[in-house]
């Protein structure tokens, strides 16, 4: 996903990115815990253009991911769409203080401000893999569902709680403040 810079003008230039599973391979770590496949390719779609020596990218990311739900283990698809804006200025001669983004502005042609919305560029190209990846991790539930309601497994027979009930007595536990519900119930009584 490449941008050449020289051929930016004032008025924005649309541009569309498609990336399949060795793009995702390529670029997420495998520690990252994500699915090694894409089920839908990443569609970016990106319109470009100059503000004076600044650069504007104005853009969303669409594609899906195969989860694996966090109340019931059922695998499910997970779409995406998520939008980005980016204002980058020309580095110049500046180095970044963060040895991470002094990488990303030799390897990419751009890094990233603290607030992302905001970076510096360098060079004729600008990468958008490593905004891509970015905009996708944001992107991601920290704890997948495959449903809001999903009802999960049950604590005791391990059953998937969303296809229905498993049939095991719901034990009531016993609670410290089960005597004080006792008391407010005898309360009632009288």
């Amino acid at each position: 996903m490449k941008i050449l810079v020289d051929q930016l003008t004032a008025t924005p230039t649309p541009l569309h990115f498609e990336e399949g599973t060795a793009w995702w391979r390529a670029h997420m770590p495998p520690e990252a815990g994500l699915p090694d496949e894409v089920a839908e390719l990443f569609q970016v779609d990106v319109r470009a253009h100059k503000m004076g020596e600044d650069l504007y990218l104005d853009g969303a990311c669409e594609g899906a991911l195969d989860l694996e739900c966090g109340r019931c283990l059922a695998r499910y698809r997970h779409r995406l769409r998520e939008a980005f804006r980016l204002v980058l200025e020309p580095a110049g001669i500046r180095t970044p203080a963060d040895p991470e983004a002094s990488k990303a502005l030799v390897r990419d042609g751009l890094c990233l401000g603290d607030d992302f919305e905001t970076g510096w560029y360098r060079g004729g190209e600008i990468h958008l893999d490593s905004v891509c990846l970015e905009v996708i991790s944001l992107a991601l539930p920290v704890k997948p569902l495959c449903q809001e309601d999903c009802a999960g497994l049950c604590a005791h027979c391990g059953a998937n709680l969303a296809q229905g009930p498993c049939g095991c007595e719901q034990a009531v536990e016993d609670s410290p403040f089960a005597v004080l519900a006792a008391l407010r119930d005898d309360q009632k009584g009288s």
